[in-house]
């Protein structure tokens, strides 16, 4: 992950000086851009030292290796939830939240509590055991 992860931790050395530039070049009057920029300055921080850190844990890959042989990245890759139903219901509540932000505040508040019911559910989805549902 040494390569994802210089990848993403560089971007804040991009993003954050076009920030200032941007803003330079505006004459500081526009600053939706500058405030998106140094997000994602921000954001390529956050992912860049997620994966240092997840670098270090889980050890070199057979990606990382120029000498790595096909077969060694076979077998398990994780843990997903080919039945799970809750990703369906939290992005139908964040649908409902951006709509309520369109249209009226009223139903936002109906989307973040489903929101928050279907995150609640998917988090807590294997406390019971596999299809425990």
């Amino acid at each position: 992950m040494k390569v994802e992860t210089w990848l993403f931790g560089t971007g804040a050395f991009f993003f954050i000086p076009l920030a200032a530039i941007y803003g330079w070049l505006t004459n500081w009057s526009e600053w939706v851009g500058v405030i998106g920029m140094l997000l994602l300055g921000g954001l390529s921080v956050l992912i860049g030292s997620y994966l240092g850190v997840t670098s270090r844990r889980v050890g070199t890959r057979p990606e990382d290796r120029e000498d790595a042989e096909i077969h060694e990245g076979a077998g398990e890759q994780g843990h997903f939830s080919p039945w799970s139903w809750w990703p369906i219901t939290l992005g139908a509540a964040a649908a409902i939240s951006i709509l309520g932000v369109a249209i009226d505040w009223w139903l936002l508040f109906i989307g973040a509590g489903a929101a928050l019911i279907s995150l609640i559910g998917w988090v807590f989805e294997y406390s019971r055991g596999d299809h425990a549902h």
